[in-house]
């Protein structure tokens, strides 16, 4: 696919929220911080849009460039294209990098495939947060949903008896709100930070929606609270690769 084609098929999409009313012209101006008459002239086909400026309008509206995409032309790369296995599906084994920065996983990321029943994974329920839109929960639903991530010995022995050294994490990228999974029972994320991401319980003081930085306790009490920032630009939400929704643990 063609950047002529990925901007036709953005242009489409603003067309088809501006004719339901779910956003105007004047609010996607006030958004990307661009003229309302730049807005007018990409919407009528009299301009294109450099990358840079591509990218703060999908941000803008809460899409990633993967939305843009054909679904066959994206299934070409993906990782764990649609299989004829109905029993079991494929689910990729990566570094915490890659899941925490990799929106849809590609065969050169994975160091691993390893199987889960399909019914086991359609009982696991998502849940995206539910910011204001334009805060990044709804780009998700074009993510790669599952992921597998290995610990290492301090990440898992931080969270022992939970976890424990070069333990296996599947980590549902469709759940990063704050509600407990079960009743009585904390949520373990993985959490991105600049060197990958963390497996911790989280905890945010005041309204989630406004919090600038992040509490991630370890169950173990042996080891250290650590507190990290928002980035500049987003969420809490953001932040959350995921939750962790099954653990194989190495004996």
């Amino acid at each position: 696919m063609s950047f002529v084609s990925l901007q036709e098929n953005l242009r489409k999409e603003l067309r088809k929220r501006i004719d339901t009313g779910a956003l105007t012209g004047m609010e996607l101006a006030r958004r990307t911080k661009f003229t309302q008459a730049h807005i007018s002239n990409f919407l009528n086909g009299k301009r294109g849009l450099k990358l840079s400026a591509l990218d703060r309008v999908t941000k803008a509206i809460g899409l990633s460039l993967y939305d843009l995409l054909d679904a066959r032309q994206l299934e070409k790369y993906a990782a764990t294209p649609p299989g004829a296995d109905e029993e079991y599906a494929d689910v990729p084994l990566v570094e915490g990098r890659i899941a925490a920065g990799s929106e849809v996983i590609v065969n050169e990321e994975v160091k691993e495939v390893l199987k889960f029943r399909r019914a086991f994974l359609k009982r696991i329920r998502m849940e995206l947060a539910g910011l204001p839109p334009g805060a990044g929960w709804g780009e998700r639903s074009g993510w790669t949903r599952f992921v597998l991530i290995k610990v290492d010995t301090r990440e898992g022995m931080s969270m022992w008896p939970r976890l424990g050294p070069n333990s296996t994490l599947l980590v549902d990228r469709h759940f990063n709100s704050l509600q407990s999974y079960r009743k009585g029972e904390r949520n373990m994320y993985a959490v991105r930070r600049p060197d990958g991401c963390t497996v911790k319980y989280l905890e945010i003081e005041g309204d989630p929606a406004q919090a600038r930085m992040l509490v991630l306790r370890p169950h173990n009490p042996d080891y250290p609270v650590e507190v990290i920032p928002v980035e500049e630009g987003q969420t809490y939400a953001d932040m959350l690769v995921g939750r962790i929704a099954h653990v194989s643990i190495e004996t």
